[in-house]
């Protein structure tokens, strides 16, 4: 799903509300989870999961097109781990729907 997917499914669903005032409600929303990540903040949504960064330690890594070693300096990366709520939804909904190749 995009932002603008999402976007229409939430002013299809609350007709009551402008379009205008749904984008501005999204995009507020991630505008805010991301500053909270930015300045080192955890977010966390109950029964969708919870966002925080790990930190990745410098490394030597490789240029996949032309095989040369690579210094890779220490970088932040975002971490989601899943709620229980979710977690089961999906599994659920994965018996139902089984489209996605399972691993």
């Amino acid at each position: 799903m995009t932002k603008s997917e999402l976007i229409e499914q939430l002013t299809t669903k609350l007709p009551h509300l402008l379009p205008g005032d749904v984008e501005l409600a999204v995009n507020s929303l991630i505008h805010n989870m991301t500053q909270s990540l930015a300045t080192g903040g955890r977010i966390e949504i109950r029964g969708f999961g919870g966002f925080s960064l790990t930190r990745r330690a410098a490394r030597m890594g490789r240029n996949p097109k032309t095989g040369e070693q690579i210094s890779l300096s220490n970088r932040y990366a975002t971490h989601f781990k899943p709620g229980l709520d979710l977690r089961e939804r999906v599994n659920q909904s994965r018996m139902i729907y089984p489209k996605i190749k399972d691993l």
